[in-house]
């Protein structure tokens, strides 16, 4: 199925979830979305679906991580609370959960998992890293096409790997007023093997 859409640099600003990969009678549920950094509690919610996606905060609202589905995948990583910097939550990879954010970082995207279905090993999956706010050392993405956050002080996130189902990291804000985006989650994939 396809990513998720990349979160806004205007209100409300969390990410969209991404499309389920579907064959025959088999559902592979998308991601949910990171949450945004929004003066809206709800808004700050990362979304559950596949792997659930990071918590985030503006400073003045907290919001809640996202919990994967059993036997797919893992909760993000919650958000730092009302402090300097505040780091946002990773989001839960195949393989582990998305690391929390801190007063200083932001969270790691979660590991995916590998398989050969392809004929090679190849990991998918991978949570998306959290971005900070002000400065700070920012999330980078699991293993398996999570995209790495955006650049401390201020950048847009990563998008996640397409093919590989990753999920795409949140953009890391500055002092001013600028806003930027998270990045979009790379698609999903179906493969046949017999």
């Amino acid at each position: 199925g396809a990513g998720g859409t990349a979160g806004a640099a205007t209100s409300p600003n969390y990410a969209g979830d991404g499309s389920n990969s579907v064959f025959s009678s088999i559902t592979s549920t998308g991601g949910g979305g990171g949450g945004g950094s929004n003066a809206t509690a709800a808004n700050n919610n990362g979304r559950s679906g596949g792997s659930g996606g990071g918590a985030a905060n503006n400073g003045a609202a907290s919001g809640t991580a996202g919990t994967g589905t059993v036997g797919q995948g893992n909760n993000g990583g919650t958000c730092s609370s009302m402090a300097i910097n505040y780091g946002n939550g990773g989001g839960g990879g195949s393989n582990a959960v998305g690391a929390n954010g801190t007063s200083t970082t932001g969270g790691n995207g979660g590991n995916g998992t590998a398989n050969s279905l392809s004929g090679s090993s190849v990991t998918y999956a991978g949570g998306g890293g959290g971005g900070t706010t002000i400065a700070g050392t920012v999330g980078t993405g699991g293993t398996g096409g999570g995209g790495n956050a955006g650049t401390s002080g201020g950048g847009a996130g990563n998008a996640g790997t397409a093919n590989l189902g990753g999920g795409g990291g949140g953009c890391s804000t500055p002092v001013s007023a600028t806003a930027y985006a998270g990045g979009a989650g790379g698609s999903g994939i179906v493969i046949i093997a017999w």
